[in-house]
């Protein structure tokens, strides 16, 4: 999360980027062919979420398409538990030689800012690889909440303090602290109800038990289309196409309101950087295909591809807004 933009991130992308990339992967296959700087024995990218999850389907994409390009196998191997805190503290713990990679998505930064028993630090403990993707979120509300727009919503919630009751995936996680930034940023009072999962909090929103909730667009669309949930706002600055009738939150009045999930790929601290470098060619390779890019518009994301360094700036970024943001609130997140 940004100071001025939360979650912010520019795409990196332009006519002239990519041509850049392609000259770099051709430069380099050479060395991706005969594996000097990557572990003979493999890659194991590890998904700190359960298998069928979203943060799944893009590891095994990944793992798949990497698998081609760098000659090697690469596997999944999911490490759940603790909001991705167990598979992180894994790969921290991993030997750096670029066998091992964790892939990252949003509860990697707002955990650790929110909860210091996460027991690991995103910019201390790794070394980044790549940005993979990245995509907002979706406010969605019960059909019946009088109330069709994230204004109106607002409104509602601040002539009754505490009366609207939000839904998310759990404590501490995006779901979570995109509720905390609306209600620092609307100066409102709104009552979070965590679940096990999204599932669940999808669930009692559509029957009304709670009244609203964010998750992302694969997750909450089709409720949206068959009409059980209201979409009232995408969580980043512009529209996207995945929902082009839903508003984006500058268009909601809330101009540098910008919170994306992201995926990414991080090794162990104190990887080489020759292994890195390769990792992070391959990984541009892989999100220039064409069926990578039609995947990931089908899941709302788009593909980021860019430097290692460009990864750690986002995620030093990242982090440090959301621990602002969890001291301003006060929020007291243990467990």
């Amino acid at each position: 999360m940004r100071t001025s933009t939360p979650n912010s991130l520019t795409p990196i992308d332009s006519p002239q980027r990519r041509r850049c990339l392609q000259a770099a992967v051709l430069a380099t296959l050479p060395t991706l062919a005969t594996g000097q700087a990557l572990p003979s024995k493999g890659i194991k990218i590890i998904v700190p979420f359960a298998a069928g999850a979203g943060t799944d389907a893009v590891g095994r994409l990944l793992a798949d398409k990497l698998g081609g390009v760098l000659g090697t196998t690469v596997v999944v191997d999911n490490k759940t538990g603790a909001s991705g805190a167990i598979g992180s503290r894994y790969v921290a713990n991993s030997p750096a030689d670029g066998s091992t990679l964790l892939l990252v998505a949003a509860p990697f930064t707002t955990v650790p800012a929110a909860m210091a028993t996460a027991g690991y630090d995103p910019v201390r403990d790794f070394t980044p690889v790549g940005m993979v993707a990245s995509g907002p979120l979706v406010w969605a509300a019960n059909k019946d909440l009088p109330a069709r727009t994230l204004p109106e919503l607002v409104a509602l919630a601040r002539r009754q303090p505490g009366k609207l009751n939000y839904g998310s995936a759990g404590t501490g996680g995006i779901n979570h602290l995109v509720l905390e930034l609306l209600k620092a940023r609307s100066g409102t009072f709104i009552t979070h109800i965590p679940y096990r999962g999204i599932a669940p909090a999808t669930i009692d929103t559509i029957s009304g038990e709670i009244q609203f909730l964010t998750g992302t667009i694969p997750a909450l669309a089709p409720f949206i289309r068959d009409g059980k949930l209201r979409a009232l706002a995408v969580t980043s600055a512009q529209r996207s196409p995945a929902l082009p009738d839903v508003p984006s939150m500058t268009e909601a009045g809330m101009a540098d309101f910008n919170v994306l999930n992201y995926f990414g790929l991080m090794a162990p601290k104190g990887t080489p950087p020759g292994v890195t470098q390769a990792l992070n060619t391959a990984l541009a390779q892989v999100l220039a295909m064409p069926d990578v890019k039609e995947r990931f518009a089908k899941d709302a994301l788009a593909p980021m591809p860019g430097s290692p360094e460009a990864l750690m700036a986002f995620v030093e970024a990242d982090a440090a807004g959301w621990r602002k943001l969890v001291t301003r609130q006060n929020l007291k997140l243990e467990g």
